[in-house]
């Protein structure tokens, strides 16, 4: 009585693994064809097809090397800086130590993550291989290689917003005095456009890439905050600077909430979303700098945070902050928000991006009293 059941089963198998073959005989025949015809020229073109596969090989290789290795990637890397120990607000004398002043932790940070963008990782949108993309697909539009370019772009966002931030009213006393020559000179690099290589065609001629006007904002920030340590520069740690700053922040967050919130509505594909994961990772890179730099914050506004009793919420804020960067899941999957089979991790991190601005939106209310 079993014999027929087995002879089905057989005759399945036997099916799928004819299928399977023939598909991979269908991926294989062009490289079967290409190596019979490469067998049968002459060395003179040989020679030069040989040359041209290894090259692909090796900037390829190179392109997977750059995107998918993270170097100094550590959400938690500000617990180096020992915010905690500083015991005065940016700007201020340090106690027995004459002409010394303390410098900014919100412009260190501010470099540093610029550093790691540009110094210690290659700053993969102004790339050429992805530029020129997937057979001229934008690497943006596949599942390949495009999650570190969107972090970095997050990171970058935010650093930006705090480079405007710093240049127009931090580094000037109430906003009347003359604009810190270092801050302007960070706010203007950092803001050049993301994806420019040494070549380009708008307009057409040689170009500086995008990654030496990175590199000249963190030479900027550093040499204010040589210019604060001495004394020479100012830092208005007033409530109502820190209310902008957080005023930008919020308002960035809201913008990527709908972003993502758009794409958990409008597509469902699941695993197979090939623009989910550089959305969930753009987010991620702004909540990475974001939990860096309000950190760096805390510090610099010490006196404020005192005054206004915003420990707590502070605190909070922060707790918020930490447990999204928790969320790193190897395949970002863009599922139904009911569904049961694929996760919808866009809208999870939705959903910490709503709380942390939740908070700073209290803690705006707080300031503005």
């Amino acid at each position: 009585m079993l014999d027929p059941i087995i002879a089905f089963f057989q005759r399945v198998f036997a099916a799928i693994g004819r299928g399977i073959g023939i598909g991979v005989a269908g991926i294989l025949w062009p490289f079967m064809a290409a190596h019979g015809w490469y067998q049968r020229r002459s060395w003179l073109i040989r020679g030069p097809v040989l040359l041209v596969v290894l090259l692909f090989v090796v900037f390829y290789g190179l392109l997977i090397w750059r995107t998918q290795v993270w170097y100094g990637f550590d959400p938690g890397f500000v617990q180096a800086y020992k915010l905690e120990e500083r015991t005065v607000a940016a700007g201020v004398a340090l106690p027995d130590q004459p002409n010394r002043c303390q410098n900014s932790s919100l412009v260190t940070i501010a470099a540093d993550l610029t550093d790691m963008n540009v110094n210690q990782n290659v700053w993969i949108s102004s790339t050429l291989l992805y530029k020129t993309g997937l057979f001229g697909v934008d690497w943006d539009n596949t599942p390949f290689f495009d999650n570190k370019a969107s972090f970095q772009r997050g990171v970058n966002q935010v650093v930006r917003r705090t480079a405007i931030q710093l240049a127009d009213n931090l580094g000037r006393v109430r906003g009347t005095s003359g604009i810190n020559s270092d801050l302007q000179d960070a706010r203007g690099n950092i803001q050049f456009d993301e994806s420019t290589w040494y070549f380009g065609t708008d307009p057409f001629g040689f170009k500086t890439p995008t990654p030496s006007y990175y590199r000249a904002a963190v030479q900027s920030f550093r040499r204010f905050n040589a210019s604060l340590e001495n004394c020479e520069a100012v830092f208005d740690a007033r409530a109502d600077n820190l209310l902008q700053l957080l005023d930008g922040m919020a308002s960035d967050l809201g913008n990527t909430s709908d972003i993502l919130r758009r794409r958990s509505e409008e597509f469902n594909a699941g695993w197979f979303d090939t623009r989910a994961d550089d959305r969930f990772w753009f987010a991620f890179g702004q909540l990475y700098a974001q939990n860096a730099l309000l950190q760096a914050a805390r510090a610099d506004f010490g006196n404020v945070i005192r005054e206004r009793n915003l420990g707590t919420v502070w605190a909070e804020m922060e707790r918020q902050l930490q447990a999204s960067l928790r969320i790193q899941p190897a395949i970002i999957s863009n599922g139904r928000e009911d569904g049961w089979i694929m996760p919808t991790h866009l809208a999870t991190m939705g959903f910490y991006i709503l709380r942390v601005r939740s908070n700073m939106v209290e803690i705006r209310a707080i300031l503005d009293r």
